[in-house]
């Protein structure tokens, strides 16, 4: 395949100087470890104080992998990015509680990004976390099995009606939505609900997606069988595929806990096994859709490949590649230039409480090897070519 993901003048080309000048900051910063984990600790003690340090992480990183504070403030970026053929995925980024109230809330605010996305071309997905809809230790419960109370029971209903309700409304607006993937010891039972509303909703096409963590070294299996009943019941798959955000978590409970890591033996393991998945997918598109979740350059060559094997053509419908906003531009917005269909994810949400998931963008940029250097790397040759 050509590499055209070394087109620094595509990939940047919404950057204004000031802004490029912004995004090596921040990777220069995100980078150094030390100063990563100094920023985090002081970033989080300003907020529990309650010191006024909104303008500043606004200014700053938020407004470099974040849309903004609520759906009309971003988009301003949603229709630039449009221009370039890249769509959004807009993503409210409030962690979940424990409660049931903000539960109700992030059922509601979806309903509302349903209502807002509907007639809108440049956001064709919504997406929300299944510990958005319940109490992650219930999941938790359901899936080792465990027997609920009469309480418990009752308040699994709701989850499963908070479920039914965003997928329902998806289905009637035509709105196609991604269920995004958590631990692995909760799984189960996001997994069950997440099929059932495919058996449900995605009759003639998928508009309910799960997500398949492919740094688990079971999901490939997984699919398989998922397909065996979608091939027996008449239902299409509908999967984000991603490597995955909990290992360390993952391998370190599974030591705590005495089995074995759910975890692929090693990187190439796991890139073996997300390139696996896809390729299986590709082989069954009469009943999968793709969600190709990915800032690896090689599974994305790969993916190209296979398509261009195959004869698919660049803009089939049922085949998307997704980066999360404010990285992998040159991923991005070159796939679009040749005319694959292309998603950032766009979270938002009040600065205040988007900081967690900002925090972990972060930490998870410097823990990540080649990552950041990669994204300076770019940075610095489209500096050079504008020559600031």
């Amino acid at each position: 395949m050509d590499a055209i993901f070394e087109n620094t003048a595509t990939a940047f080309s919404l950057k204004t100087d000031s802004e490029l000048e912004r995004a090596y900051f921040l990777f220069k910063m995100i980078a150094n470890e030390p100063l990563v984990k100094i920023g985090t600790a002081m970033t989080n003690f300003a907020i529990k104080a309650h010191l006024p340090v909104e303008g500043l992480i606004r200014a700053t990183v938020f407004d470099h992998f974040c849309g903004g504070v609520n759906e009309a403030d971003c988009m301003p970026v949603v229709d630039k990015m449009f221009e370039k053929g890249v769509c959004s995925v807009l993503d409210y980024s409030v962690e979940g509680k424990d409660e049931e109230d903000p539960f109700d809330n992030a059922t509601a605010m979806i309903l509302k990004i349903l209502d807002f996305v509907k007639e809108k071309d440049a956001i064709p997905f919504a997406v929300f976390k299944p510990s958005g809809f319940g109490r992650f230790a219930l999941y938790q419960k359901i899936s080792e099995g465990g027997k609920l109370s009469e309480k418990e029971e009752a308040e699994w209903q709701r989850v499963i009606n908070r479920f039914d309700k965003v997928c329902k409304k998806a289905h009637d607006l035509d709105v196609s939505l991604l269920i995004d993937g958590e631990e692995s010891w909760m799984q189960d039972a996001a997994d069950q609900l997440a099929e059932d509303m495919m058996r449900k909703y995605n009759k003639k096409k998928a508009i309910v997606f799960n997500t398949l963590q492919t740094y688990r070294w079971d999901r490939l299996p997984y699919l398989k069988d998922l397909y065996e009943s979608a091939d027996k019941e008449g239902f299409k798959i509908g999967i984000k595929v991603v490597r995955g955000a909990y290992m360390e978590k993952e391998n370190e409970r599974a030591r705590e806990k005495g089995y074995p890591s759910p975890i692929c033996e090693s990187k190439a393991a796991t890139d073996e096994n997300f390139d696996a998945t896809i390729a299986y997918m590709l082989e069954n598109l009469e009943v999968m859709s793709i969600f190709s979740g990915t800032h690896n350059e090689n599974s994305c060559y790969k993916l190209m490949q296979l398509m261009k094997e195959k004869k698919v053509d660049n803009d089939h419908k049922d085949i998307w590649f997704g980066q999360l906003y404010g990285m992998s531009d040159h991923i991005s917005f070159n796939l679009a230039a040749h005319g694959y269909n292309v998603a950032k994810y766009l979270p938002f949400g009040p600065v205040r409480d988007v900081m967690p998931y900002l925090i972990r963008r972060a930490e998870e940029n410097t823990s990540v090897a080649g990552q950041t250097s990669r994204e300076l790397s770019l940075l610095k040759k489209e500096r050079k070519r504008r020559k600031i």
